[in-house]
């Protein structure tokens, strides 16, 4: 483990981008379709998922000690990578069947929240101040259950 926390602050930038690029090494796979149809709600969550970060800081719920712009909030990579192309994955196989929609969520969240989180803390990445793992899983459900509704009436504005 020292060896891993080792190289990542040493290339932790390098680290940042990989966080970033990877998962949109997906993004051809998803189909054009799928990805004009759910990006506007994955959008809109990541919008809200970066302001929730701004009033998280301000609140100390959680702390992101490494970034990768000393400027913007260490969030960014995981928004913009990871959050961003899974939300779209998780909308192309759940959409429609709201249960199996939740269930993914709740067992993504989950193990971000439980297995993840402790993972990121020892890396000394981030960690979380004010906010029980389990508050923290409830905002994230609370997150994809705004997503989907925003999804939802989106949809049916479209057809209209």
């Amino acid at each position: 483990m020292k060896d891993l926390i080792k190289f990542l602050t040493r290339y932790e930038k390098f680290v940042f981008i990989i966080m970033i690029v990877v998962p949109w090494l997906s993004a051809p796979l998803l189909g054009r379709k799928t990805f004009k149809r759910f990006t506007l709600g994955a959008l809109f969550i990541g919008i809200f998922v970066f302001i929730e970060s701004l009033f998280a800081h301000k609140r100390l719920w959680w702390l992101f000690h490494k970034r990768l712009f000393p400027k913007v909030i260490g969030e960014l990579p995981l928004i913009i990578g990871p959050f961003f192309i899974g939300t779209l994955w998780i909308m192309k196989f759940t959409y429609g069947n709201f249960k199996r929609y939740f269930l993914t969520n709740f067992c993504i969240d989950a193990f971000f929240v439980y297995i993840h989180v402790p993972i990121l803390k020892k890396l000394g990445y981030a960690s979380l101040i004010r906010l029980s793992k389990f508050n923290f899983l409830l905002i994230f459900l609370f997150k994809a259950m705004l997503l989907y509704l925003f999804q939802m009436i989106f949809e049916k504005k479209k057809i209209r």
